[in-house]
């Protein structure tokens, strides 16, 4: 799962009473700042009910490309948006991650619940972050994003005098303790073994255990999201520049660019 991948960078959740919905591709899936030995891109749908009284629900659905179920993961959560101030939001939710039988072995599937508390400060010249993980299930593990984004606006239109460009360029810093590469690894060793071992040898050698359960730098990362926006609707081209840091055990991660395109569609009741 791109942890990012269910909603345009631009804000979507805001407190008023609105529905939103929205289609994604991906060109591959990852998990705070690891992905699989194989490429696993993807399509998905979501859709946010935003309460007003700040509370929201929320549900996906993911098809990963060449494999035989409709639907690989369904992710059903709620949570609730905190307004402290004009410029200082949060917010915390919970989502709960659902895989079919068949689905193919993506690396989310060694947790299936997320605790996720997340605080934004607007400082007019940059928005910074900070957002806080609990994963639990299979494996257990936490993690702390920081984020830093400018978003720029230019005052020219294109079509008509209601849409205009959005540029949000913005980077990560990822930390966190890393259980489920050894879950992921113990679960799917015979494809880990042909995709990062020598051939011709007659079985996959046991995993070494390494400290997964430490809390360090997994990965650096910067975006670049360019978004069309019309009162209802916005459609978002985006690339991301990932380095992950710290990869021990049988995940070979390396240096990728991915790229997603997001449309969404804001209903307001």
């Amino acid at each position: 799962m791109d942890t990012n991948r269910t909603v345009a960078d631009t804000d979507s959740v805001v407190r008023k009473r609105s529905i939103s919905v929205g289609v994604n591709y991906g060109s591959d899936i990852q998990f705070f700042g690891r992905t699989g030995p194989v490429k696993y891109p993807y399509l998905g749908a979501d859709a946010i009910y935003n309460f007003k009284s700040g509370f929201f629900i929320y549900g996906s659905a993911v098809q990963v490309f060449g494999y035989t179920p409709v639907i690989d993961e369904i992710d059903a959560g709620a949570g609730y948006l905190f307004n402290y101030s004009k410029k200082f939001t949060g917010t915390f939710s919970y989502t709960h991650f659902f895989f079919t039988d068949q689905a193919p072995p993506v690396i989310v599937s060694a947790s299936s619940n997320d605790i996720n508390f997340k605080n934004a400060y607007d400082w007019g010249v940059l928005k910074t972050a900070g957002t806080f993980d609990y994963l639990f299930g299979q494996a257990n593990d936490y993690f702390l994003t920081l984020s830093i984004s400018k978003y720029i606006e230019p005052g020219w239109r294109l079509f008509n005098d209601q849409d205009y460009l959005s540029i949000n360029p913005g980077a990560n810093l990822i930390m966190g303790t890393q259980n489920f590469v050894g879950r992921y690894a113990s679960e799917n060793s015979s494809e880990l073994f042909y995709n990062n071992y020598i051939p011709g040898l007659d079985a996959p050698p046991p995993f070494h255990d390494f400290d997964n359960g430490k809390f360090n730098v997994l990965n650096y990362s910067f975006k670049l999201p360019i978004a069309y926006n019309m009162p209802h609707y916005t459609f978002e081209a985006s690339w991301k520049y990932s380095l992950p840091v710290n990869v021990d055990g049988a995940l070979r991660n390396h240096h990728e660019v991915f790229f997603n395109l997001t449309f969404y569609y804001l209903f307001f009741k």
